[in-house]
């Protein structure tokens, strides 16, 4: 789906940060929360619907190959999830920093 309109790109990366904090598990919450509301407006319109796809699979299968405990299918081994992987390690959220 490739919305052509700043309209209908800014409806759309709201749409895609929404269903990126409400998850099935926090942890993909998390994860992918921070990810949306710090990189989706950078990203190109062929990336947004790689990232559309990605959040459509299952959290618990996400989550793993986000963190490495499951080697990820190769339809899903993108630029982009390497991208969430390398942004998660950096911003510290998977496992938040206190203080």
């Amino acid at each position: 789906m490739t919305d052509t309109t700043p309209l209908d790109l800014a409806a759309r990366i709201r749409r895609l940060k929404f269903r990126s904090w409400h998850r099935g598990i926090k942890e993909m919450d998390l994860i992918l929360g921070y990810f949306a509301d710090t990189v989706l407006e950078t990203l190109s319109p062929a990336e947004l619907d790689q990232y559309e796809t990605l959040i459509e699979a299952e959290d618990t299968s996400l989550y793993n190959w986000v963190t490495g405990r499951e080697a990820t299918p190769a339809e899903f081994d993108t630029e982009l999830l390497t991208r969430i992987r390398t942004f998660n390690h950096l911003e510290g959220t998977l496992w938040p920093r206190k203080g």
